[in-house]
């Protein structure tokens, strides 16, 4: 399942190909216990109702082993309760949303990046440490992705949220959210912070350059990728923007001689040459892929749904070529956070500069 078109298509396209060709990558490489790996997709336009339909010709129709990295927050709400009805392993899901991480309630469901909510809650204690009276303008997608943001501020905020929060909504469909960000300026608010997709993220990006505003700016990570967001927003109107990462980022020229991103840059020219290797949402599908690989080797040859999902549970310390160094992945059956830590970095008008060590 991937989102081709949409508000969600263009991560969608790059999550897909790059699935897609890693795949090739492993299949050319003799596949994994002397199996090919038989990747399907189907595009959902982000649309939970075909989510659904989708999904259930993947299970019912095509019979497949397991569900990985389907992509966003409402279209994975919208079948999250059939997959685990039917015991199929839904696993690296693409959307930071922290009910994909809850074992007790999803057991064969798991994510893959940090939770939004933890997100959120690095942004505001950085924001209270920078600028301790602060009020903050909120920006968020109505749905589960942007209601962990609200939730993350609340949890860090606690009976002071009403006072120095003003929170604002947008509909994925809507056309603009110039009226929310002027709304968000004129309440007084020295920190936003914007829980958006890329379209949405490039749209705030813009306006709040074109307002003349200057607050302390954080955004979401899953709408930073250069290609995809900055460079369309214009890389100088969003200087000094802030979010978390947890990838490295092919823009920082301080990764040019890291062996983990040569692996990448090898792989992106030789199965993907001409995509724009900008766009980091390249980087996560191979870090999604490198991941699932990994899975199906711990399989040793037996690939029932049961003993998929016992070894996604069976991850420890694994170190992928693309994430940060110091994060690596650990899962259990009552951990299904893969990913537990993000490093804040600034945007400088050309890449972005990582601010501190990983935070945990």
């Amino acid at each position: 399942l991937v989102t081709l078109t949409g508000p969600l298509s263009s991560p969608g396209a790059g999550f897909d190909r790059g699935v897609q060709w890693a795949t090739e990558e492993i299949n050319a490489k003799g596949g994994v216990n002397g199996r090919k790996v038989k990747f399907l997709s189907y595009d959902d336009a982000y649309t939970p109702a075909k989510s659904v339909e989708v999904v259930r010709r993947l299970v019912e129709e095509d019979e497949v082993a397991c569900l990985c990295n389907t992509l966003g927050t409402a279209s994975n709400s919208g079948f999250v309760k059939y997959a685990n009805q039917k015991k199929v392993p839904h696993l690296f899901v693409g959307s930071g949303a922290d009910k994909f991480q809850d074992p007790k309630t999803y057991p064969w469901s798991i994510g893959f990046q940090p939770s939004y909510r933890v997100e959120a809650r690095i942004f505001v204690k950085y924001a209270r440490k920078e600028k301790p009276g602060g009020k903050i303008g909120l920006l968020y997608q109505n749905d589960d992705f942007g209601k962990d943001y609200y939730l993350g501020l609340k949890d860090v905020l606690k009976d002071k949220f009403e006072k120095m929060v003003v929170p604002m909504t947008y509909e994925a469909t809507d056309a603009t959210i110039d009226s929310q960000l002027n709304s968000l300026k004129a309440a007084g608010a020295d920190v936003l912070v914007v829980a958006a997709l890329p379209k949405m993220a490039a749209q705030a990006i813009r306006k709040v350059k074109d307002l003349a505003w200057s607050p302390m700016f954080f955004m979401s990570n899953v709408a930073v990728s250069v290609g995809a967001v900055m460079n369309p927003a214009g890389p100088e109107n969003g200087i000094g923007i802030m979010s978390g990462a947890y990838l490295k980022d092919a823009t920082d020229p301080q990764w040019d001689k890291d062996p983990g991103m040569g692996e990448w840059r090898a792989f992106m020219n030789k199965y993907m040459a001409g995509a724009d290797q900008l766009d980091n949402n390249y980087i996560a599908a191979y870090a999604f892929s490198f991941t699932m690989r990994k899975v199906l080797e711990q399989c040793k040859g037996n690939f029932t749904r049961e003993n998929i999902m016992k070894e996604v549970n069976n991850l420890h310390d694994v170190e992928v070529p693309v994430l940060l160094p110091g994060i690596k992945l650990n899962t259990s059956p009552t951990n299904h956070h893969p990913v537990r830590a993000l490093q804040l970095q600034k945007w400088d008008g050309k890449k972005w500069v990582q601010l501190d060590d990983v935070i945990q």
